[in-house]
This record gives structure tokens, sequence and C-alpha cells, in this order.
């Protein structure tokens, strides 16, 4: 009898060793194989999936609208006085300038601020009046718009190139060259000093043709601006074509090339500023600037090496053909003033007209060229890989009104540059968090969805937003099991306010393994409260005042969407 009590207890012992070894060695074995961040990804996409079941999100109606075509080009462009004036006139005779950042910002990005204030203190006069200059900051692919369209049309333009120029003459605006050259300065690549030598080493030296086939290769991180508002960005993105195809950078050839090269590009910035963060964080190896941007930045110099590529930037001046006489003669007379021994003197202490040694190889190209590259961009930037994107559109009581208004106008507004090949869906929040539109390719039958699903939106309750976040991030999730080579991105438009839910501090390690980059949009908003939910995965954070959210949605859209 204790001999069968002992064995079935002997056999029971051995029953449970058998069964601890076979569960440790699951858990044990269960990630072989899996990279850390394959591990990381999972364990972010249970973390997610575990909130998404407290919050029970809610499956609203679909509600379908009609869907305009076409929106006006004019009535998305903000209003003229978003735009600072950086010097103002002292005669009643002046002639309006518009002029890029650095050339009318701070310290050494004030050369032409700087020109304007000595030539309107000069007493220079046309047919016996004194005469002034005004100008106006306004960056290269605004001041384009703004001409296109004539919303409003300056006495001059200065952009950083040429490119500007040419599209407004393909785009039908007779346009006059006052100067060819203000001031010169020179787009390059910024490497970073460590990536700058591992490059040297293996191909003897470095241009823009073995960058380019070392991003194609996967051999760094490069980074660019957005060729529809940047003249650098436009520069890089022509330039890029041309080493594919120097003779035709639209042909088969050249596209398959860029296909290449840009599927190895991990984002296109907003904006420089944006670009910047990515590098400092690590995110970008290398990244486009001007030569006088970064001459005048310590901290730029001692971490990265220039490279020139592409077209010079001279800055030229122009004027239209409806411009008046006596202003034509004006800006005759400031270009002169420039280009004085004394005044270039300047400019070059100010990091322009720093002879580089650098010859330019590319092969000038005419605005039909440019406008149909830039489409090409749009439609190929993503090497036909799809994009999978949420909006997450803030519903709360302290949206009521205004916010909430400019918000749906910036949508609806927005939606004409999403391409039709990504995947699109809608989530708003308030106490509660509602799927409005459930990520689906945006044609045109889920266009009225989502166009309908904005209309109806209204304000009221609490203010969810991490819920939201949570809710868009389940959805682009799924989303990704049915197209996992897709790239996933969030926008959220928001005031910043938060005050139901869950917080910042829950979300950030997931979002940040999932490496989904959430773009937030603010609407009278907690500005830095937005930046940190952006700032997980380096992406744009928009103040979004209701003069120009929908022309710089319309910018952000053409760069990520």
């Amino acid at each position: 009898m204790k001999n069968n009590k002992l064995q079935i207890f002997v056999i029971g012992a051995m029953g449970v060793v058998v069964f601890v070894l076979v569960f440790f060695g699951i858990v044990l074995t269960r990630n072989a194989g899996k990279s850390k961040k394959t591990i990381n990804t999972e364990s972010a996409a249970k973390v997610i999936e575990r909130y998404v079941k407290n919050i029970g999100p809610r499956q609203a109606e679909v509600i379908k609208s009609p869907v305009e075509l076409a929106n006006s080009r004019v009535d998305e462009l903000p209003d003229i006085d978003t735009n600072e004036i950086t010097v103002q006139p002292n005669t009643i005779l002046y002639a309006e300038i518009f002029a890029t950042s650095e050339k009318c910002g701070q310290g050494r990005d004030g050369w032409i601020n700087e020109m304007a204030k000595k030539f309107n203190n000069a007493g220079y006069e046309v047919k016996g009046e004194p005469v002034s200059v005004m100008i106006r900051s306004v960056a290269s692919g605004l001041g384009m718009d703004y001409i296109s369209t004539g919303k409003y049309v300056p006495d001059g333009y200065t952009p950083s190139n040429d490119f500007w120029s040419k599209m407004l003459i393909a785009d039908g605006v007779q346009i006059e060259t006052v100067s060819d050259r203000l001031v010169d300065n020179t787009a390059g690549i910024l490497l970073s000093k460590d990536t700058h030598k591992r490059l040297v080493e293996k191909y003897g030296s470095i241009n823009l043709k073995t960058i380019v086939e070392a991003t194609a290769n996967g051999e760094f991180a490069m980074g660019y601006t957005n060729p529809y508002a940047s003249a650098t960005g436009l520069n890089f993105l022509i330039s890029t074509l041309q080493t594919y195809n120097v003779q035709d950078p639209l042909s088969s050839d050249a596209v398959e090339g860029f296909q290449s090269f840009q599927s190895n590009v991990p984002f296109v910035a907003y904006t420089t500023l944006q670009m910047r963060d990515a590098a400092e964080t690590g995110t970008l190896d290398g990244f486009v600037m001007e030569y006088q941007t970064y001459i005048n930045d310590s901290e730029l110099v001692r971490k990265y090496e220039f490279t020139p590529f592409g077209f010079l930037h001279t800055n030229p001046l122009y004027t239209t053909s409806e411009t008046e006489e006596t202003k034509k003669e004006i800006l005759r007379q400031f270009a002169q003033f420039c280009q004085t021994e004394e005044n270039q003197k300047l400019a070059k202490e100010y990091g322009f007209n720093v002879d580089l040694n650098y010859t330019v190889e590319q092969r000038e190209v005419d605005g039909t060229t440019l406008l149909n590259a830039q489409e090409l961009w749009k439609k190929e930037k993503d090497s036909g890989k799809p994009i999978l994107a949420v909006f997450v559109a803030d519903v709360s009581g302290s949206m009521d009104g205004e916010p909430l208004n400019s918000l749906k106008t910036s949508l609806i507004n927005g939606m004409q540059y999403i391409n039709t090949t990504n995947y699109v869906g809608l989530v708003s929040y308030s106490d509660e968090v509602v799927i409005n539109v459930p990520v689906g390719q945006f044609n045109l039958n889920q266009q009225s969805a989502f166009k309908g699903a904005v209309e109806s939106l209204s304000a009221s309750g609490g203010t969810a937003t991490f819920d939201g976040i949570i809710v868009a991030t389940d959805m682009l999730l799924a989303a990704k099991e049915q197209y996992p080579d897709a790239k996933l991105m969030m926008f959220v438009l928001s005031d910043g306010e938060t005050n139901r839910g869950y917080s910042l501090k829950d979300i950030q390690e997931p979002i940040d393994a999932l490496n989904i980059p959430i773009y937030t949009i603010g609407y009278n908003a907690d500005i830095p409260a937005l930046e940190s939910i952006s700032a997980i995965n380096e992406a744009a954070s928009i103040n979004a005042d209701s003069d120009d959210v929908v022309y710089k949605l319309k910018n952000l859209f053409n760069s990520s969407l």
C-alpha cells in the first residue's frame, strides 16, 4: 500500500516537473529567431489591444456627402498679412518685394533687410520723387502660389533660385527679370562626420551621384524638404532625377531609379526644422540645406560635412508685366544697389558669395519639366508602397465654434492632396471615441464617406486625446496585416487639452516601438502638449491659426500623403 502511494507521488511529481519544464521552455523559446525590434513591436501591439478593449470605441453610421473634385487654389492661400513685413518703406512711392527667410530673417539671415534699410536712407528718386522698398518674408513656393493665382502680386519677387520664375512662365504668368542675381548661395547635402568618412572610404569622393547611389543601396538614411515649397527640396528632386537620366529626368529609367532611391528615404520633411530635429535624434545621417544657413550654425559645422549639389541659388529678382514702370525702376535701382562691391562684401560676411570650387553638372530644365517633376514626386515618393493614415479629430467642448469649423474646412480642402492609392480612416473623440470611417482606399467612395463624416462632426464633452490615438493605432495595425509593406501615419487635430482617459505616459512607449509618426495640428492650442506627441517619432507639429491652416495642411499632405 505504501509502495503504491509512493509510486503515485513520484509520478505526480514527475508530471509537475515536466509541465514546468515545458512551460518555461515555451516561454524562453517563443521569441527564438525574432529580432529585438520584432519582440518590442509585438509587445506594443498587445498593449494597444488591451487599451482598446478598455476604451470600447463606438462605430458610427457611415454618412456620405458629394465630393467636389476641384477646390480653389486662391481660397486655400493664407491672407497676405500672415507674412511678416521685415522692412517698412519710408516714402509714399515704394516697391514691395517678396524675399525668402535666409535673406530677410534675423542676424546673419538678414542681408536683404540691411540692403533695404540702407537703400531707403540713401535718397534714391524716380522722376524726382523719393522712393524706397518694402520687404515681406515669403517662402519661394508660397510666393509663386500668390503670384500664379493672382491672389496677391508683389512688385518684386526674389526666390532662392530661378526654378519658380520658370514655373510661373510655364503657368502662363508674364515674368520679367530685373536681375539674374542678387547674391549667390549653394545647395548642399549635410552628412554626419561618420557617414561622410565611411562613404569616402568606399567611393573615394563624395558628390550627388555617390550619395544617391548610397541611399538607394540603404547605406544611410537621407532626408530632404518638400519640393512644392522649398527651393532646396525642388533642386534636390530634379538633380536626383538627372543622376539617372540627365537628358530626360522624367523618363521611365529616371522614375525607376528614383523609386529605388526613395524607398530608402525615411520621410520628406514638412519643414527644415522638422528635418533637423530628425537628424539630431539620429533618424537621419544626411539632409539638404543651403550653405549660408550651414556655415552660420557652429553646431552644424561641428557635426556635419557639407557637399554641394545641383543648381546654384542666385536669388534673382523678378517683376511682372503688370507692375507700374515707376516701381520697375525702383526695383532696378535696388538691384544695382545690392550689387555694389561694399554690399556684396557684406553678403559674404553673412555666408553668401562663398566660392566652394563647385562646378554645376546638371542640365538646365524648363518650367514645364519642373512642374511635371513635382507631380511625379507626389505620385512616386512612396515607391509603390501604400500609406495607411488615420485622422484623429478632437470634438470636445473646447473645440466648439471657430476651432471645429477651421478643422472641418482644412480637412475637406486637404482631401484633394491625398493620393487615391493611399488608405485613410477617421476617428473622433470627446468623452468617448468614435470610429467615423474605417480605414479604406481613398477612392471616390471613401472620399464621400470621409467628407460626410467630417461635415457631421459636432463638439461637446471632455477630451480623451490619447484614447483617440490608441484607437487609431489599433486601426492602423489591423490594416497593416492586409498591407504589410505599407507606411503608417496618424494626424491628430486638436486644441491640445486632455482631461479624460489614458495619458502620454501610457502611449509613449508603444507608439515609439511601433514607429508611427503622429502629426499634430493645433487649433487655438496648447502647442507644447501637441509637440510632445509629435516628438515621439519626429513628426511635424503645426500651429494652425484660422488664416493659414488650409495652406499648411496642403503642404503637409503633399509631403506626407
